[in-house]
C-alpha cells in the first residue's frame, strides 16, 4: 500500500503556474500533486472541441513541467478506465488511494468547482486550505470591501483606485500637487473607439501561432474521438499551451499590435478575426502567464516611447480594470448571478448561434469564426452576439453557457459576469449602469459598412422584408422595455425616439418582431 502523504496540493485546468501559492511550503518528500482531466468539465456545458483541446493540451504541458522537477504527481487522463467523469469523483478516489493528511490549493475561479471540492473534501474528513491566487492584483475579501454599502457597482471607480494601488500609469508623487494620471486624464475611451472607415484595417501583423507539438496532437486525436458531436473545429489549433510560448506571443502583440489597439479596439471587419487584439486572456486565464507581467511590458513599451499613451491606457484598463473588476463582481454574487434575469427575457437561443447558419452577415462571420478558432474580440461578442440575443430576449442562462462553452478563453468567473452584467444586462445593473443597446446601424458604422453591403438585410429599415433584425429588434425592445428605461440617464434619450414612431409604425414593429421570434424558435436548430 502507497504510505500516507502529509499533503495533496489540487491543481486544476486553469492553475497552471508551478509558482502558484499553493506549492509555498511544497515538500516533494512528504507532499503530492494531484490534476485530473474529466469529462464533466467539457460537458457541463457543451464545450467546444478547441476550447477543450487548449484545455488538456496546456494540462499534460505543465504536468510534465512538475514531472521534469521531479515532483511527485498523480494526473488522471481523460480515457483512463477507471475515470469516474467528475473531478470531486476523481478526488475521492485519489484521496483513498494516497492518503492525504489534508488538501491544499489555490482558490477556484468557479464556484461550481470549489462547491464540488468541498464536498468531496468534507465526505472524506479531510480539511481543504485555500490560498490566494496571486495572479490577480485584487482579492476577493479586498474587492468585498470596495463593494460593501454600494448600491451598485461601477468599473471606473474601481479601476482608477487599482491604478493608484499600483502605481500603473501615474505621475508624480502621492499626496503632491503634480500627483496623478499620465497624461492627466484617467481614461481615453474617446480617442480609443474609432472605426476603420471603407478603407479597412490595411495590413495587420499576424498573432503569434504555435504549431502543434506531439503531445498537442495526441489531445488533439483524443478530443476528436471523444467529443465527435461537441461544437467546433480543431484543424486550425495554434493556440499557446505552454509559458514559453504565451510569453512569446506577449511580446509579439506588444512590438506589432499594441500601438494600433487603442484607436481600434472596437473595430470589426469582415473575414478579419485577428486584427490589432492581444489574443492573451486564454493564457492568462490558463495562468501561464500573470496579469502583472502583462501590464508591466506594456506600460514599459509606453515609458520607452513606443507605444501611444492611448493604446497602453486602453489594453491596461481591460487588464487592470476591468478583468479584476468582472472577478470582484462574480464572488460577490454568486450563487445568484447563474438565475439572475432582470428583463424576464424568456425565448430560447436560436439554433444558429451552433452552426453559423443564418443569413444576417456579421452574425453569421462572428459565428462561423468563433467556431473555426474559439475566439471573437469583445466588440462581436457584445455588440454582435450578445446584443442580438439581448434585443431578441433570450434566457440569460442560455446565453452565459453559449459563451461559457465556445470560447477558448472561457472561465465562469470571467464570462458569467461579462455575459448577465454587461451583455445580457440580467442583473438589472448593478455592473454597468446601462444595457448595451443598438441597432443595425452601429455595426454599419464600426464596419466601415462592409458587413451591411454583404447582407440581405439593411441596416436603417426596421420593418418589412429588407428590415434589418437588429433594427428591428431593437425598436421593438425599446417599446418592450418603455416604462423601465423612461427615465434612465443614460439610454433614456433613445427611449424618447420612440416618440418618432406612429401607432402603426410601432405595431407593425411589434408584429415583425414577433414573427421573427416565433420563426427562429420554430427553426430549431443543432442543439448540443
Amino acid at each position: 500500500m502507497t504510505p500516507p502523504i502529509r499533503q495533496l496540493v489540487l491543481v486544476l485546468g486553469d492553475q497552471l503556474d508551478g509558482r502558484a501559492s499553493a506549492f509555498d511550503g511544497f515538500d516533494p518528500a512528504r507532499d503530492g500533486i494531484w490534476m485530473a482531466e474529466v469529462r464533466e468539465e467539457s460537458t457541463h456545458v457543451a464545450s467546444s472541441r478547441i476550447r477543450i483541446a487548449l484545455f488538456l493540451s496546456a494540462m499534460r504541458h505543465h504536468a510534465r513541467l512538475l514531472r521534469e522537477r521531479g515532483w511527485p504527481l498523480h494526473y488522471v487522463r481523460l480515457d483512463d478506465p477507471a475515470n469516474t467523469g467528475s473531478l470531486a469523483g476523481e478526488l475521492a478516489r485519489a484521496i483513498r488511494l494516497l492518503r492525504p493528511g489534508r488538501l491544499v490549493m489555490t482558490a477556484p475561479g468557479d464556484w461550481r468547482v470549489l462547491r464540488a471540492l468541498r464536498r468531496a473534501a468534507a465526505e472524506a474528513g479531510l480539511a481543504l486550505e485555500l490560498r490566494d491566487d496571486r495572479h490577480f492584483f485584487c482579492t476577493v475579501r479586498e474587492f468585498a470591501e470596495h463593494a460593501r454599502g454600494r448600491r451598485t457597482l461601477r468599473m471606473e471607480n474601481f479601476y482608477r483606485q487599482m491604478r493608484r494601488q499600483h502605481r500603473v500609469l501615474m505621475e508624480g508623487e502621492e499626496g503632491t500637487p503634480g500627483y496623478g494620471p499620465a497624461g492627466g486624464r484617467w481614461n481615453f475611451d474617446a480617442d480609443n473607439r474609432q472605426p476603420f472607415g471603407a478603407e479597412g484595417p490595411g495590413i495587420v501583423p499576424e498573432p503569434a501561432r504555435f504549431e502543434p507539438d506531439a503531445i498537442t496532437q495526441e489531445v488533439l486525436a483524443l478530443v476528436a474521438r471523444e467529443f465527435e458531436r461537441h461544437p467546433g473545429e480543431l484543424d486550425g489549433f495554434a493556440w499557446p499551451v505552454t509559458r514559453e510560448q504565451a510569453l512569446l506571443a506577449l511580446e509579439r502583440f506588444v512590438d506589432e499590435r499594441l500601438p494600433g489597439f487603442g484607436p481600434w479596439q472596437d473595430a470589426i471587419w469582415p473575414g478579419q478575426p485577428w486584427l490589432w487584439h492581444a489574443h492573451l486572456s486564454a493564457a492568462m486565464n490558463l495562468k501561464l502567464i500573470e496579469p502583472r507581467e502583462v501590464v508591466a511590458r506594456v506600460e514599459r513599451a509606453w515609458q520607452e516611447g513606443r507605444v501611444p499613451l492611448p493604446s497602453a491606457e486602453g489594453f491596461i484598463r481591460q487588464v487592470l480594470g476591468w478583468r479584476e473588476y468582472v472577478r470582484g463582481v462574480y464572488w460577490t454574487s454568486m450563487p445568484g448571478l447563474v438565475e439572475s434575469n432582470a428583463l424576464d427575457a424568456r425565448a430560447p437561443l436560436p439554433g444558429f448561434y451552433w452552426t453559423g447558419d443564418t443569413p444576417v452577415a456579421c452574425l453569421s462571420d462572428a459565428i462561423l469564426q468563433t467556431l473555426r478558432l474559439g475566439y471573437a474580440h469583445h466588440i462581436q461578442r457584445l455588440m454582435i452576439t450578445g446584443l442580438f440575443a439581448l434585443l431578441l430576449g433570450v434566457r440569460p442562462r442560455e446565453v452565459h453557457e453559449w459563451y461559457l462553452a465556445i470560447y477558448v478563453d472561457a472561465v465562469e468567473w470571467v464570462e458569467l459576469p461579462n455575459t448577465a452584467g454587461m451583455s445580457q444586462y440580467a442583473d438589472g445593473g448593478v455592473m454597468t449602469s446601462k444595457p448595451y443597446i443598438a441597432s443595425g446601424k452601429y455595426i454599419e458604422r464600426m464596419s466601415g459598412g462592409q458587413y451591411c453591403a454583404q447582407c440581405r438585410y439593411r441596416p436603417g429599415v426596421s420593418q418589412g422584408p429588407e428590415a434589418c433584425p437588429f433594427t428591428t429588434l431593437y425598436w421593438d425592445f425599446l417599446l418592450r422595455h418603455r416604462e423601465r428605461f423612461a427615465k434612465h440617464q443614460r439610454i433614456g434619450a433613445q427611449v424618447r425616439n420612440l416618440s418618432r414612431l406612429s401607432g402603426q409604425q410601432a405595431e407593425a414593429i411589434r408584429a415583425q418582431a414577433a414573427a421573427l421570434r416565433d420563426a427562429l424558435e420554430k427553426a430549431g436548430g443543432y442543439t448540443p
